[in-house]
């Protein structure tokens, strides 16, 4: 008979041939700091009792139906002003939870590279397949060791036609070493550990339908490694986290900086440091974020670029109240590669924003509806390319979602866009909508 010793190098080995498998940690829904209680050890299943499959597949699809004002951008016809992007926030006129916007077309005016991916839809209102997206993850049944992989498709309208985009989002393998503390180590590629916007990235998570204006700097995912670590502290209903990771381009959303190699050979340092209250009346968390080292847009070791943030979470009955401020700061590099091309130059830019969100879940259910949640968020940017006119923009939202059954999830959502300071004001507001399947 195999002994648990064995066992344990042989799943090793078996890890170890499998680099697809690249290991690295996936971030339950709606926890701060990666609670690790799902795998915090091996415990053989009863004497007689069937073991679980080591295997479960799970997922969602996200449908939408969008509209955004004028042509879908930001962009102001007229504007001469160029790189175009650096005069306007191309972000703005988002119709889904990846923030992917309505049109990125900039009317043929030469753009450096700061732009988001497209839904393609321009100022037309349309149904979209967001995301058809598959879990995988597998628990190995002789040693404290998890795999995950999540990819996604999502079939966009492009200058050449129809493609559909397949992304690996994370890939990543979990270690949890000791059954008494919660304690995990990850490698592969994995959500950011800045703030807390990234816990709400998947559509069948998320209260609302888009992400807020400072979501593109600290909801990335990228390949490296993490490691998690809280301490309960019973006598005062709380806990203290602490979540740090070295990647290859830090928290930027991968339209920014390509996540899947290192283009300087340095790798980006991050972190989180928690608090959380969890007494039986009031639920609080709080936390403070950093993120430092080269822009991984670029190839110079010494562009550099760093990331503070602090962020605070209070349920109290049927009340939910979430805020986060986000500064960034990138200091000017070489010619800039993203994962939409290459540009020119890499640009220095600081940042200044963050939002605040309040939601409500009324207290009834009538059969089949299982909750109706009301939320609204205000956004607030601040930001400038080097040599180029500070812009400042704001952003209302509003909606309402509905959970059907326990697997079904309807959202109606209106994004009130202005442009304050250093750009022109246009026609960008958007009405959009998600209905999520999960299986």
């Amino acid at each position: 008979m195999m002994t648990k010793q064995r066992a344990w190098w042989l799943a090793i080995a078996v890890l170890a041939q499998r680099p697809a498998l690249a290991l690295a940690q996936v971030q339950p829904a709606g926890e701060v700091g990666e609670p690790i209680n799902d795998s915090a050890g091996y415990t053989p299943p009863a004497e007689g009792a069937a073991a679980p499959s080591p295997l479960t597949i799970n997922g969602y699809v996200d449908l939408g139906f969008a509209k955004a004002q004028g042509n879908g951008t930001s962009f102001a016809p007229g504007d001469q002003r160029l790189p175009a992007d650096y005069g306007v926030d191309p972000f703005a006129t988002a119709v889904n939870s990846r923030g992917d916007v309505a049109s990125t077309d900039a009317g043929g005016r030469f753009v450096n590279g700061f732009l988001p991916r497209s839904a393609g839809i321009g100022g037309n209102a349309s149904f979209l397949l967001n995301t058809l997206d598959v879990d995988f993850k597998y628990a190995a049944p002789v040693a404290p060791l998890m795999v995950f992989s999540r990819v996604q498709l999502m079939p966009r309208f492009t200058g050449t036609g129809d493609d559909t985009r397949v992304l690996v989002e994370q890939a990543f393998g979990r270690y949890v070493p000791f059954e008494s503390l919660e304690l995990a180590l990850s490698v592969g590629k994995f959500d950011s550990v800045f703030g807390i916007e990234y816990l709400d990235n998947e559509a069948n998570i998320r209260t609302g339908v888009t992400p807020s204006l400072v979501a593109r700097y600290t909801t990335g995912q990228s390949i490296g490694a993490k490691l998690f670590y809280r301490v309960q502290l019973p006598a005062l209903w709380s806990a203290l986290s602490l979540n740090v990771a070295a990647t290859n381009s830090g928290t930027f959303v991968e339209a920014l900086q390509p996540p899947d190699a290192s283009l300087t050979g340095a790798p980006v340092g991050s972190g989180r440091l928690g608090y959380e209250l969890n007494a039986a009346a009031v639920q609080a968390k709080l936390g403070a974020s950093m993120m430092v080292g080269a822009r991984n847009d670029q190839d110079q070791p010494g562009a550099h670029q760093q990331a503070f943030g602090v962020d605070g979470r209070l349920a109290f009955r049927g009340v939910y109240l979430s805020a986060e401020y986000v500064r960034v700061d990138e200091g000017e590099g070489g010619p800039k590669t993203t994962s939409l091309g290459s540009f020119p130059v890499a640009s220095g830019f600081w940042m200044r924003g963050g939002y605040a969100q309040v939601a409500y879940a009324l207290p009834w259910s009538v059969g089949f509806l299982h909750k109706v949640t009301v939320y609204g968020r205000y956004g607030r940017r601040h930001a400038w390319f080097q040599g180029f006119t500070p812009i400042t923009v704001d952003r209302f939202t509003g909606g309402v979602r509905f959970d059907l059954w326990e697997s079904v999830l309807v959202k109606a959502e209106y994004l009130a866009n202005r442009e304050l300071a250093g750009a022109p004001a246009v026609a960008n507001n958007v009405f959009t909508s998600s209905l999520v399947y999960s299986f």
